[in-house]
């Protein structure tokens, strides 16, 4: 390629460029076959912050060894006297200076690294992604000084492999550093402006006043419709549940049979009783008899009685017994309990619930506050419940109360119990469960940004 035309090598270049089908190709085809426009020795690709991307003659270039980092800084150097000219300029060791980038024994190693006469091709920034940085160059370096016709072919050729990089690398549309450089610039001081026109005191005032606006401290907890005023039909004796007479979630009415007891071992007491008071009252008759004539047998009829006394007690608790294993429906609603295989031949106690009758829509909120969120709630506050099978729609409610004493979940976790009325009616059934927005007082945004911030670091460093 050397004896050709060096327009049609610089085409040729060229389409190797567009063709190219990563970053690392036209990287290497820089460093390594620019050499068919002008010869040289060594040929590195910088990109900014401090990069050395590709090295003429290798693979991969090592980071960590000496010669890369020399370059680096050679590099770094070139880059930060003019970053954004990109013009091509010959460089050599006599001109370098120490600088921040560069000490003297790095201009006295020149010698050591790189032939006599070098090139320095900048490009600007904005050419590549952040990752690969954000402006660079091409150095070369070569035994023999640059003429004019390589200086334009090399500057040519770098422009329009410039054009293939862009297009390799494509610009984020967002990207912090640029995010960066234009708010530093947006919030520089005008030299011409008094302070109180400054952007920045215009920002600091625009922050604060938005750190002062009200907004309502809410708080997030588990909520779930619950009935309002039900009434809990517990277990009135200890026993085992014989039948239900009732199915869940069905209507019933007032007196209406819900479930019964096994009555077998309640009527087999009852009737032994039942015959104890018969075989007492019979004693007691026979004594009477026989105190008409016997002063002895008079002195017993008073402990005879007492015994019929206690006998017919026995016996109408007995009774009373077996009237209340069959128990009724206190008022008309929903009868609200589990699965009634779960129940049956379940031995229960007296005081148990087994199930709840509410009316169809007498429904409120119920909300557990966690510990750590327990804000103070007035009554009559809103709350919204949004419910997990109603995503769209949320339930309005008004805090009922907020119970004192925080108590034990089946989670194992404590929390305050909440009650809130529903404002409206609605068709949502008992037992949906979601989650409940609880509106406090009005604060400042500020604290209601920091307010959980500050609790953790004072209960973790007690300030």
């Amino acid at each position: 390629m050397n004896d050709q035309n060096p327009l049609l090598v610089l085409l040729e270049l060229a389409r190797r460029a567009r063709q190219a089908s990563s970053p690392e190709e036209l990287a290497f085809l820089l460093v390594n076959d620019s050499r068919h426009l002008a010869p040289y020795r060594q040929a590195a690709l910088w990109l900014a912050p401090g990069n050395i991307y590709s090295l003429s003659g290798v693979v991969q270039p090592e980071a960590n060894a000496p010669y890369a980092q020399w370059l680096n800084r050679i590099c770094q150097y070139l880059h930060a006297e003019n970053p954004n000219d990109s013009s091509p300029r010959q460089v050599s060791a006599n001109e370098l200076q120490p600088s921040a980038n560069l000490v003297i024994g790095d201009i006295e190693e020149w010698t050591e690294w790189l032939p006599e006469y070098a090139l320095w091709l900048p490009f600007a920034s904005g050419n590549s992604t952040p990752n690969k940085g954000s402006a660079g160059g091409l150095l070369l370096a070569a035994e023999r000084p640059w003429t004019l016709e390589s200086l334009a072919m090399l500057k040519e050729w770098m422009e329009i492999w410039q054009h293939a990089w862009r297009i390799s690398n494509p610009k984020p549309r967002w990207q912090w550093q640029r995010v960066k450089a234009q708010l530093s610039q947006w919030f520089a001081p005008k030299a011409d402006l008094a302070w109180w026109r400054q952007r920045r005191i215009h920002a600091v005032l625009a922050v604060t006043a938005l750190l002062l606006c009200p907004v309502r401290l809410t708080v997030l907890a588990h909520g779930e419709l619950v009935p309002a005023n039900p009434a809990v039909i517990r277990a009135p004796i200890d026993g085992v549940i014989g039948q239900f007479h009732v199915t869940p979630n069905q209507a019933v009415q007032a007196g209406e049979l819900l479930f019964g007891f096994d009555e077998a071992p309640i009527s087999a007491h009852l009737e032994v009783s039942r015959q104890s008071l018969a075989t007492a009252e019979a004693e007691y008759r026979q004594t009477v008899q026989m105190a008409l004539n016997d002063s002895k047998s008079k002195a017993q009829l008073a402990t005879l009685l007492g015994k019929v006394d206690e006998k017919r007690a026995e016996t109408e608790f007995l009774q009373g017994q077996l009237e209340r294993s069959r128990v009724l429906a206190p008022q008309a609603g929903i009868a609200l309990f589990d699965d009634p295989s779960e129940w049956v031949g379940k031995p229960v106690q007296t005081g148990e619930r087994i199930m709840r009758i509410t009316l169809p829509n007498d429904v409120e909120v119920e909300a557990w506050v966690p510990l750590a969120d327990a804000i103070p709630i007035a009554v009559n506050g809103p709350v919204s419940l949004y419910l997990a099978s109603s995503p769209l729609q949320s339930v309005s409610a008004r805090v009922r109360y907020l119970a004192h004493d925080a108590v034990l979940r089946p989670d194992g976790s404590y929390a305050y119990r909440m009650r809130a009325t529903i404002e409206s009616a609605n068709d949502q059934r008992i037992g949906l469960k979601g989650t409940a927005k609880v509106s406090g007082d009005w604060v400042p945004l500020i604290y209601w940004v920091a307010r959980r911030p500050l609790a953790v670091v004072r209960q973790t460093l007690g300030l």
